[in-house]
């Protein structure tokens, strides 16, 4: 492993010698990169820019991922065959160029006194696993901007991620899951007063959905009728002769789910009886039960950034309830059985707490970063009596097709995963057009045994190596 990262290290450095100049982070897509700056927009209408894009990496273990691996959560937990050896430890590489992307900006005249503009993104990267290659919509949004006030009406990032305070990884991930990293549909009005800026906002889930009984879809945030709304702080002063500034806010965010619209209970199971020879099959007897229970859920974040002439400093923190669909560790989890005989529970939310900084030089032709994050599972903060006592109960999923003995007790993200790391140095050069960027990445799981109150105990640590290379051709 030592020689292993010994090569690595020389190829990259002797690589990323090649070529010079640093554009704005891929996951900054309304800062438009070094390359677009020289165009003009036009007074109306819309002007495209974008990149094309090849990511090539390699991981020393199976992981949790998306997209054929090019989203790296974390690594596996080790599945042992009878011999004892361990199936995911084996590694794996890949070469996609599926973030190819595409940005339309638009621009158009004054209405309501307020100057009007719009942004249409989108890249090649699907929205499953099953459609890759298949291109969907990252943003989509119309700004109407009066001389305080901002209203914004679209797909964007949620307003828990805000790019100018946000770690760079090369990664795709943008710092997953220790950061809230999702788009999402929303209304949300922005007031300037003074140097703080206040944000609210009511918002849906399209692509980073919750999850639940049927698994991830937007329906559990639907059929709750109320949307996701976020409440923000920021405070932000610039002294563009020193090249500097400082930026520190702080979020809270409201979701509410309802998981079940209705509950199957097996009165009578299935039975197969034997008569005159003969096999005489009766059919179980499934009764649907109205449910009204729901699973709310805080969140809160902080974020800081300052920038120096020739250093940029981030950190941030999130604690939160239910952050499945921020593609973060934890979700939520059935706490207990209110009717048994009517298969209706009450659900609890899994607790997570997270910290990240990210580090990086501002020279034009070459810059150096590093990003580190520690993601920490909290538990339910109560007793899920539901776990102990779940084998009593007769709870089949709520479309019915498959009859079990007990509805699945968590609906979470790394359930059994006791805290997470990464530690991500990377080098970004760039030359005209053309960007070179590479990363190692060390991200460790620690998988245990998960208990009643979901944290988990006697965990051990599992860690994945990637090392990624990216390369951009900006237009």
């Amino acid at each position: 492993m030592k020689q292993l990262l010994t090569i690595t290290l020389t190829g990259i450095l002797l690589t990323t010698r090649l070529l010079a100049q640093n554009p704005a982070p891929k996951s900054e897509p309304e800062a438009k990169p070094a390359a677009t700056e020289t165009k003009k927009t036009p007074l109306f209408g819309i002007s495209f820019s974008g990149y094309v894009n090849t990511d090539i990496f390699f991981d020393t273990r199976q992981t949790v991922m998306a997209r054929e691996g090019q989203w790296l959560f974390y690594p596996e937990k080790v599945k042992l065959d009878p011999d004892g050896n361990d199936i995911n430890a084996k590694g794996t590489y890949n070469i996609l160029s599926i973030q190819t992307r595409v940005t339309g900006t638009i621009t158009g005249p004054d209405i309501f006194k307020a100057k009007t503009s719009g942004l249409i993104e989108g890249e090649f990267y699907g929205n499953v696993n099953t459609n890759m290659n298949v291109f969907r919509l990252r943003h989509a949004f119309v700004k109407l901007n009066w001389a305080k006030t901002e209203l914004l009406l679209g797909q964007t990032w949620h307003p828990l991620y805000l790019p100018a305070a946000s770690p760079e990884p090369v990664s795709l991930n943008g710092g997953a899951p220790f950061v809230i990293f999702t788009r999402n549909p929303q209304v949300r009005v922005t007031r300037q007063i003074g140097n703080f800026k206040l944000l609210l906002a009511a918002i849906s889930q399209v692509d980073a959905t919750s999850t639940g009984p049927d698994g991830p879809s937007a329906k559990y945030l639907r059929n709750s009728i109320i949307p996701e709304f976020a409440f923000q702080v920021q405070y932000g002063v610039a002294y563009p002769e020193k090249k500097s500034e400082f930026l520190i806010g702080a979020s809270v965010d409201y979701l509410m789910l309802t998981p079940r619209l209705g509950t199957m209970v097996v009165k009578t199971p299935a039975v197969d009886t034997i008569y005159n020879n003969q096999v005489h099959h009766t059919d179980a007897v499934i009764v649907n039960y109205k449910t009204t229970a729901k699973s709310p859920a805080l969140t809160f974040n902080f974020f800081a950034k300052l920038k120096l002439a020739k250093v940029t400093m981030k950190l941030g923190g999130v604690y939160g309830e239910n952050c499945f669909a921020y593609n973060m560790i934890g979700g939520y989890a059935v706490k207990s059985m209110v009717d048994p005989n009517k298969g209706i529970v009450d659900y609890a939310a899994i607790r997570t707490a997270t910290v990240w900084a990210d580090f990086k030089t501002n020279g034009t032709k070459l810059s150096a970063g590093i990003y580190a994050g520690f993601s920490k599972n909290l538990g339910a903060g109560t007793d899920l009596s539901y776990i102990k006592n779940a084998e009593k109960f007769q709870v089949v999923k709520i479309d019915g097709t498959v009859p079990a003995n007990i509805a699945e007790p968590f609906y979470s993200r790394g359930a059994s995963a006791d805290y997470l790391y990464r530690v991500a140095p990377r080098l970004i050069l760039t030359v005209s057009k053309l960007k070179f960027a590479s990363e190692l990445d060390y991200t460790v799981a620690a998988y245990g045994k998960t208990n009643s109150n979901g944290t988990v105990s006697d965990s051990k640590e599992i860690g994945n190596l990637r090392i990624l290379l990216g390369v951009y051709y900006y237009f």
